[in-house]
């Protein structure tokens, strides 16, 4: 959707990307996305990560529906599969995800469609 963004498409109309900043949701906004969900915990990669409440706000600001479903990078229980799923079936799509490197929102997404 955009040259700028490190997004990698899973579906149609849901991507995955690596750590983004505030910064960046104008730019998700203009490539054409409607939702973002954050999946990487707050203060996972230390002090200089960005917080969700910085990136919900920018990503409102930017006129994009904002979720945070923070959730570890080697296990996603259940219940975090299912809100997941929940998020997919509910936010406009298309949907960005991401975390870290991008893989944990990659996995949650796998795992949530499987759910049906």
């Amino acid at each position: 959707m955009s040259d700028n963004l490190p997004i990698q498409p899973v579906s149609d109309d849901v991507c995955v990307a690596p750590q983004l900043t505030p910064e960046a949701m104008a730019a998700v906004a203009a490539a054409g996305f409607k939702s973002v969900v954050n999946t990487r915990p707050d203060f996972e990669g230390g002090p200089d990560q960005p917080t969700t409440s910085a990136i919900e706000a920018a990503a409102k600001a930017a006129g994009l529906a904002y979720a945070y479903l923070p959730v570890q990078g080697g296990y996603q229980s259940p219940e975090e599969i299912a809100q997941a799923a929940e998020l997919l079936k509910t936010l406009p799509r298309p949907t960005l995800m991401f975390c870290r490197s991008g893989a944990r929102s990659s996995r949650l997404f796998s795992q949530a469609v499987a759910l049906g």
